[in-house]
């Protein structure tokens, strides 16, 4: 298959982005480097092109009804210019993915922004259970989304729209002109848990140039910088945050990931049932956050065993954390060693490691 493009490839490019495939497309992985572009981003702000993300819009009367039975979360408690953090469970225990909902219009039109490598196998997921023909729209091919994340974050972009976006509450969004472009939707979102928003557009008549020059001619003095998927990285793992077909996949379930929150047996959805008995039977595994007290950086993939050198869990993310100059990572393990302080053993390489749970976020 192809490698497609984003439509701020060529923009990646003159600024020497190092460049990588991911979930299909050619992605700026680093510009100035990792550590420099993280940092930038928890102590100013940067912009990510994470166009390659997947928007679908649902529309009609039965459009609640069916995210309703789709997501764990309760999308009637959504009103208009507010979203909500979901999972789409399968029903095997485990999340076909995760995912964004907007509410556009209450009860009758909806967005769900899903991972990139995850849009056609969510697609396919959702058809399945429109049973009342709620209008569906792929809308991922033709909609561009940056990611200006920071604490300056706002403060940077306000000029270029009346939109108030100093006050935009977290989880909430506007609609309106930004940077003269018409029908632009900027929501309080991210992954980095530095503050900022997200601006999705439609991939027409020059807007993307035109909204990226405006974003740099007024935030280039200022610091903001561009960021790849690296520093993205880094960002998410210390705020906790779970990567699809990292921390969680369609084997893990959102109890198991500490994803009860968006778990409501308020209501029906997919396998509800069956999640419902795992939580009154008690969980057997449990995500946990550890950071390395010997040196090495663990890995997805290495395994977690207790001090007999017995297995008890895998790490799914892990890496030298520029905020804390630490190794830090996340995994699963036998919900007997998942509390605070536990001492467990990595395996790096030919060597177990020792690593202390704790507390996420971890900063």
């Amino acid at each position: 298959m192809s490698v497609r493009n984003t439509p701020f490839f060529q923009k990646h490019q003159e600024l020497g982005a190092k460049m990588a495939p991911f979930a299909g497309y050619n992605m700026p992985i680093s510009y100035s480097g990792i550590n420099d572009e993280h940092q930038a981003v928890r102590k100013n702000a940067g912009v990510f092109d994470v166009s390659h993300m997947g928007e679908f819009i649902l529309k009609g009367p039965a459009a609640l009804d069916l995210i309703q039975r789709v997501t764990s979360n309760d999308a009637s408690k959504l009103i208009k210019g507010k979203v909500q953090y979901s999972c789409f469970p399968n029903d095997k225990g485990g999340i076909v993915d995760d995912l964004l909902v907007y509410c556009l219009e209450e009860n009758n039109a909806y967005m769900l922004v899903v991972n990139a490598s995850n849009i056609e196998k969510d697609w396919n997921w959702i058809q399945q259970f429109n049973s009342a023909s709620v209008e569906m729209h792929n809308v991922s091919e033709k909609t561009c989304l940056l990611a200006v994340q920071g604490p300056s974050a706002t403060r940077i972009l306000q000029p270029l729209t009346e939109m108030d976006l100093l006050n935009l509450a977290y989880y909430t969004f506007v609609k309106g002109t930004f940077a003269g472009v018409e029908n632009v939707l900027i929501s309080a979102t991210g992954y980095t848990g530095a503050g900022g928003v997200e601006i999705y557009f439609e991939d027409r008549d020059g807007q993307a140039e035109k909204i990226w020059n405006a974003l740099f001619e007024i935030g280039a003095p200022q610091g903001l910088k561009p960021i790849g998927l690296g520093a993205r990285d880094t960002l998410r793992l210390e705020m906790g945050f779970c990567l699809y077909g990292n921390d969680i996949d369609d084997t893990t379930s959102p109890l198991e990931a500490g994803l009860g929150w968006i778990t409501k047996f308020s209501k029906s959805f997919t396998n509800a049932a069956a999640l419902a008995d795992q939580k009154a039977a008690g969980l057997q595994r449990k995500l946990v956050g550890f950071e390395m007290i010997e040196k090495g950086i663990p890995r997805h993939g290495y395994e977690i065993k207790n001090q007999e050198g017995q297995l008890i869990g895998v790490v799914t993310s892990g890496t030298q954390s520029p905020s804390l100059s630490k190794a830090i990572g996340m995994g699963y393990v036998q919900v007997g060693y998942s509390t605070l302080d536990s001492v467990v053993n990595i395996q790096v390489r030919d060597k177990q490691l020792k690593a202390k749970i704790v507390k996420v976020p971890f900063i």
